[in-house]
């Protein structure tokens, strides 16, 4: 049994439980965990050493200076001299060891939502916009990037910092540290409204900066630009960026300012701390309290100076892992994405495929809120046969082919592959079994021959040629100033459509799968190159499974069957000339090519 699997559909707002993903984002980091427990060593021995200043100083001031013991003086001065040095070597060596580690969850968070989206069904990428998944990539991925290859150790040291310092104030005189942290909660709560204030902001920034991404995406290829300049939209499509990108303006400024004046209350309150210590002394002094020496006072202030920056810091590194929690719910948002198409837990393996082919009682809808694509749908292609699929546009044709290689996958019904559900075999079979040419010609941005050799990457120069002859591109490419090293550009526009599709036809051969889907594989070509590599498809398709699907019945008359598909139901099924003797709608189809092509 195969239960329907539910599509995904982004969630309109909010974020899971802080605390269940607070424990996610630490789960990145334990790969890595002797690692940062080196780093928390070396934050550990730095705090205390810097530390350690602060007595020395006092010792310098009460003793080695006003009893003019000079060797004295000179170990403490050495002594502080040392604390510097050891601190800059550990911060050198926690830093590069932290930004190794977070780079490392970098890379691995990018890889896992790129392969999260690799196994992804065709249906996903179908209703998602290719900017939205490159902004998830990278704007996401970058905008954390500071987070995860600083923050934290920023947070241990800080913290380390923080305690180590607290508890030599109180060493030195608890009545001082006492009044310099009477406000310390006051400023954890302050950071604490600005980091939810920032998280809200970054959520919608990031959702803005991915649909501009797409934008520019969709606007800036080869295609986009070719239609905008040919509809004459491109002023318009400027203006359309250029409200975007103003929308981003507004919220990256209010995304910098958000509480920006609550903290530099904080920073204004802890840099006039100094001065209250040293009143606080004083008055103590006057009302007849405790006397405190100048050394104990100027270590004390030291201290507390020192306690500034790590609070602070430590207070803007709370607001920071604010703002990104609100990136990583966008990563995990896509890392939690469903995967419609699995492999099964005990997956069939065949090493030779006949390539039988069968279409059992197969229904396929979208969702459930959409009515069905396909319906009924009972077919049978014997090993090395040929089937032609037929109709209108918006019949299910395509819809049809792609269930073979699972770009999705039957609601009901099953479709077999050797008498075998394509749903129980592996993926390694069907890569194998199935090649498809579709009307979507892709090319990478690379040369002819790492687009053939996409195909079979161990493949010679030999079966290159061989492959390219059988599709007849060759002579074409052989007459390129660089040949098979010439660059296709993007998508391939350096070539004509019809260049493409013989191209893609050839790397389809140099793969030699026992069945074939030719999905409108000659649709952009003229007539005088179709007949040309339509020959070289008939030599291919010998021997092996073929499923063609056609809009122009030329290239389908030599099939051992013929299917009408009209809204996605079979209507008619037979040769071409039981279909011609029938006059139903294939006879009517004929009619109609014929009539396009007299008036060419």
């Amino acid at each position: 049994m195969h239960p329907d699997r539910p599509t995904w559909t982004p969630s309109p707002g909010g974020s899971p439980e802080q605390p269940r993903q607070v424990r996610r984002i630490l789960k990145l980091f334990k790969p890595y965990t002797g690692r940062l427990a080196v780093v928390g060593v070396l934050v550990g021995a730095s705090s205390l050493v810097s530390v350690a200043t602060p007595f020395l100083l006092k010792a310098t001031l009460d003793v080695a200076i006003p009893q003019g013991r000079t060797g004295l003086l000179s170990l403490l001065a050495l002594g502080m001299i040392l604390s510097a040095v050891v601190t800059s070597v550990f911060g050198v060596l926690q830093t590069l060891i932290s930004t190794t580690v977070g780079q490392r969850v970098m890379h691995d968070l990018r890889t896992a939502v790129y392969d999260r989206l690799q196994r992804m069904s065709l249906a996903f990428f179908t209703r998602t916009r290719t900017g939205e998944v490159q902004s998830r990539i990278a704007n996401d991925i970058g905008g954390m990037q500071a987070t995860v290859t600083s923050t934290a150790t920023s947070l241990v040291s800080n913290l380390t910092s923080v305690v180590a310092t607290i508890v030599a104030m109180v060493a030195l005189d608890w009545r001082l540290t006492v009044v310099s942290l009477l406000l310390l909660p006051l400023f954890a709560w302050i950071s604490r409204r600005v980091g939810n204030e920032r998280k809200r902001i970054a959520t919608q920034r990031q959702k803005q900066m991915a649909a501009m991404a797409a934008t520019v995406t969709e606007s800036l290829s080869v295609s986009g630009i070719l239609l905008g300049r040919t509809m004459g939209r491109s002023d318009s499509l400027t203006r359309s960026f250029a409200g975007e990108s103003e929308s981003l303006v507004a919220l990256e400024v209010k995304s910098n300012m958000a509480g920006r004046w609550r903290m530099s209350v904080i920073s204004i309150v802890m840099a006039a701390m100094p001065a209250v210590i040293y009143w606080a002394a004083g008055i103590a002094l006057q009302l007849g309290g405790p006397s405190i020496s100048i050394g104990t006072l100027v270590a004390f202030v030291s201290l507390q100076q020192g306690l500034f920056r790590p609070t602070v810091s430590l207070l803007s590194t709370g607001v920071q892992i604010q703002t990104s929690l609100a990136l990583f719910q966008r990563i995990f948002e896509y890392l939690d994405l469903p995967i419609d198409i699995t492999e099964p837990e005990a997956p069939v393996h065949l090493d030779q495929v006949k390539g039988e082919i069968r279409f059992e009682g197969v229904e396929f809808h979208y969702d459930d809120k959409s009515g069905p694509i396909l319906a009924d749908i009972d077919i049978t292609v014997p090993p090395g046969g040929s089937l032609a699929v037929v109709g209108p546009t918006g019949s299910g044709k395509s819809t049809l082919s792609y269930l073979v290689p699972r770009l999705y996958d039957v609601t009901a019904g099953r479709v077999t592959l050797d008498g075998v559900d394509v749903r129980d075999l592996d993926f390694d079979t069907l890569a194998r079994a199935i090649g498809v040419v579709s009307q979507e010609t892709y090319l990478f941005h690379a040369s002819v021959a790492d687009n053939l050799r996409f195909a079979k990457p161990d493949a010679t120069d030999e079966e290159l040629r061989t492959a390219a002859q059988a599709a007849q591109i060759h002579d074409h490419i052989a007459s390129l100033p660089d040949g098979y090293d010439t660059i296709v550009g993007e998508r391939g526009h350096r070539f004509s459509g019809g260049e493409k599709q013989r191209l893609a036809i050839a790397r389809t051969i140099l793969r030699d799968p026992p069945v074939l889907i030719l999905d409108e594989a000659t649709s952009a070509l003229d007539t005088r190159t179709e007949y040309a590599v339509q020959e070289a498809i008939d030599a291919l398709s010998a021997d092996r499974t073929t499923l063609t699907i056609a809009h122009r019945l030329s290239t389908v008359r030599g099939a051992d069957q013929i299917v009408v598909l009209d809204s996605g139901h079979v209507v008619e099924r037979g040769t071409h000339e039981e279909l011609l003797e029938l006059g139903g709608r294939y006879a009517a189809l004929v009619r109609r090519d014929a009539q396009l092509e007299s008036t060419r």
